[in-house]
């Protein structure tokens, strides 16, 4: 490689750091065998949400040998899943006031101090929006004017812009959907937005650049451990990765591990230790996307008491409107189900603001999701609401670093703190922590009218050409290289995935460069439309699996196995089906004549224990492609709400050709048709 030019460099005060991967990234393919062949690393990082992928940029911009490995895609859990705000938060600063507690007032002061970096690390995917806080009592107003002021006055230099109160009818020429009645004025503030999955992606694909070998769809089997020559004890040393997608296991060793798995955290630290407590109480926020009509382009809302003291934020997003959230215990899982009841609290409250004009309707939720929040334990609190979203950092006693808790906007403040505390604790030689104005992928080179460029110089749409450059920066131009020509007279290049989103088919062609493995992986996070409009996520969906195929080398089968797999997960991951049918009852027993021991989900070898009863005989291989189908963790089973939703998507015409369906239907057809069979001999049928 010839010598880096200076845009590929980035000076941190006395500091430098090379990019040695700032033209192309490695491939997926390379970025594996780094993982396989490199003798020892210094960090080994697992979990690719925001705080994971921070650790990894953190660490290798300390010049430290780093590795960063994720079981599913980058930002496929908690981190693509937020309300898309980048915020001190404002229910914090008013517990810290109410309750004088010195320790909340520090985290929304970190919170709203990294606000600011993350805006200006990352201008493409981040904007200031105005946030109105409406007021229907006239002793509310002086009081929640007090409260947005000391947010301004905490936020220091650093604040966006200065708060504001309109009168009543200001505030509805703002938003005119707004309930008028009884509306006495308004507050407006400011915090950040942003594109969540995007963000997350941008930090992995900066720590790739800078170095870090970061792969996802590689999940750690177990950790690696070696005995001290000095004390005699046990010391994490690594792990045994296996990955997902050819099902190869390899060991990566390193001198520490950082564990940053989010709700996945306590799984982790009893690889380590079987005895470790629990640290992470879970927390389920469920969002819902409406139509763009439902609120104003550059408007939000907050509803700062519903109905059961929970807040409601109310905001544009990508032309269309998020609503949400709830906050209430859970279970944890990888792919939570946002419900019916969460659903209807949330329109029910939205209804509570809206002007009795605009008709709430459940039929205008285009898509609904649900996140767990990975919240830090206080064992004297009764319930996650009055949890601190504080983060800790742990460190066994063989070594295993944890990073948990926190909040989406704090991820580079926890990896330094994370970071600092691995160095001292490893005894490693690294540099200083270089993060603070370090610009993101994509964040170089980007302009406010960065898109007109596009427009002039390839000929895209201009709604296409703002989308491209909101959402790649500087890189935008790569993408539009990329592009088919339409054949058309205007525009030039830029053939749509669906006539009625900005996405174009060259995005697909530089997600494959992004390390997009999946369909959805392109339409739920390399790209929006699977959070945007499910129905839309679907009709692009054949024409994104052709793509991919020829960019991937998928066989006919391969395609359309994904494409079958995609359309049975859609519904749980992008939200199209919030709530199981009731009359799926009977394939919960059809479930659980494959399940042994009821533990909730069924493997290759469960299958074959129920088919060697009935004198059938499978290749595993087949077998394990067929559970692979609908396999959504990527973890070699499949769960109970992964096969309900496929069975849910079989009778509603979605998936006709499932090997999985019709395996288990045709024995459960024969098993009936011979009578009961043992417990032993069914592998344990409930």
């Amino acid at each position: 490689m010839g010598p880096l030019p200076w845009a590929c460099m980035v000076m941190k005060r006395t500091s430098q750091v090379n990019v040695p991967f700032c033209d192309e990234l490695p491939s997926r393919q390379a970025q594996l065998a780094a993982l396989r062949n490199t003798e020892e690393f210094d960090v080994l990082v697992i979990g690719g949400g925001a705080t994971g992928s921070g650790c990894a940029l953190d660490a290798v911009t300390r010049n430290l040998k780093t590795a960063l490995v994720e079981r599913s895609d980058f930002s496929s859990g908690t981190s693509s899943r937020s309300t898309k705000l980048i915020h001190g938060g404002v229910r914090y600063l008013q517990k810290a006031i109410m309750k004088l507690d010195y320790e909340q007032y520090m985290m929304v002061k970190e919170a709203l101090h990294e606000r600011a970096n993350l805006l200006e690390i990352a201008p493409h995917l981040s904007a200031p929006l105005p946030i109105m806080l409406p007021v229907y009592s006239w002793w509310q107003l002086p009081y929640y004017w007090a409260g947005i002021k000391m947010y301004d006055l905490v936020a220091g230099a650093q604040c966006l812009k200065s708060s504001y109160v309109l009168s009543k009818n200001k505030a509805l020429e703002l938003f005119p959907m707004l309930k008028r009645d009884k509306l006495v004025g308004a507050i407006v503030y400011y915090d950040g937005q942003h594109n969540d999955a995007r963000m997350n992606l941008a930090i992995a694909l900066t720590a790739a650049r800078y170095g870090a070998v970061a792969a996802n769809y590689t999940e750690v089997v177990h950790l690696l451990k070696r005995t001290d020559p000095e004390t005699g004890k046990e010391r994490v040393c690594g792990a045994r990765c296996r990955d997902v997608i050819s099902g190869q296991e390899f060991e990566v060793r390193a001198k520490c591990v950082i564990n940053a798995t989010g709700p996945f955290t306590d799984s982790l630290r009893k690889m380590d230790n079987e005895k470790s407590p629990k640290i992470c109480q879970p927390s389920a926020g469920v969002h819902i996307v409406m139509p763009g009509y439902y609120s104003p382009d550059n408007m939000g809302l907050l509803d700062p008491a519903t109905s059961d003291g929970r807040v409601i934020f109310f905001l544009p997003w990508e032309k269309m409107t998020i609503a949400g959230t709830t906050d209430s215990p859970t279970e944890i899982t990888a792919q939570p189900i946002p419900t019916e009841e969460d659903i209807n609290f949330i329109l029910t409250e939205v209804r509570n603001y809206l002007s009795p004009d605009v008709e709430v309707r459940r039929g205008d939720v285009l898509a609904a999701w649900s996140g767990i929040r990975p919240l830090v334990t206080d064992p004297s609190s009764k319930d996650t609401q009055s949890i601190c979203r504080n983060h800790i950092v742990n460190i066994s006693e063989s070594g295993l670093v944890t990073i948990a808790g926190g909040k989406w906007t704090t991820y580079r403040a926890m990896a330094q703190e994370t970071l600092d505390a691995t160095i001292k604790a490893h005894h490693l030689q690294a540099g200083p922590c270089r993060t603070v104005g370090l610009m993101l992928e994509g964040g170089k080179g980007w302009t406010p009218t960065l898109y007109i460029r596009l427009v002039q110089d390839y000929g895209l749409e201009v709604e296409v050409a703002q989308h491209l450059a909101a959402t790649y920066g500087g890189r935008a131009f790569e993408v539009a290289k990329m592009a088919q020509v339409t054949g058309q007279r205007w525009p030039i290049v830029g053939k749509r995935l669906v006539s009625e989103f900005p996405y174009i088919e060259s995005e697909v062609h530089y997600a494959v460069k992004e390390y997009a493995c999946t369909a959805i992986d392109v339409l739920a996070r390399r790209t929006r439309l699977g959070f945007l409009n499910v129905q839309a996520a679907d009709e692009a969906l054949p024409r994104i699996v052709h793509i991919m195929g020829k960019q991937l080398g998928w066989s006919e089968s391969t395609g359309k196995r994904s494409a079958a797999s995609f359309c049975a997960r859609a519904e749980l991951i992008c939200g199209s089906q919030v709530q199981i049918d009731p009359s799926l009852d009977r394939y919960k027993k059809r479930f659980h004549k494959f399940d042994k021991g009821n533990k909730g989900f069924i493997t290759t070898v469960d299958v074959q224990q129920v088919l060697e009863s009935i004198s059938v005989q499978i290749d595993e291989n087949t077998l394990h492609e067929i559970l692979n189908e609908v396999d959504l963790n990527k973890n070699g089973q499949v769960e109970l709400n992964e096969f309900l939703q496929l069975m849910s998507a079989v009778r509603k015409g979605r998936v006709s050709d499932s090997r999985l369906a019709i395996l288990m239907k045709t024995v459960e057809e024969t098993l009936e048709e011979r009578g009961l069979v043992s417990v032993d001999r069914s592998g344990g049928g409930v």
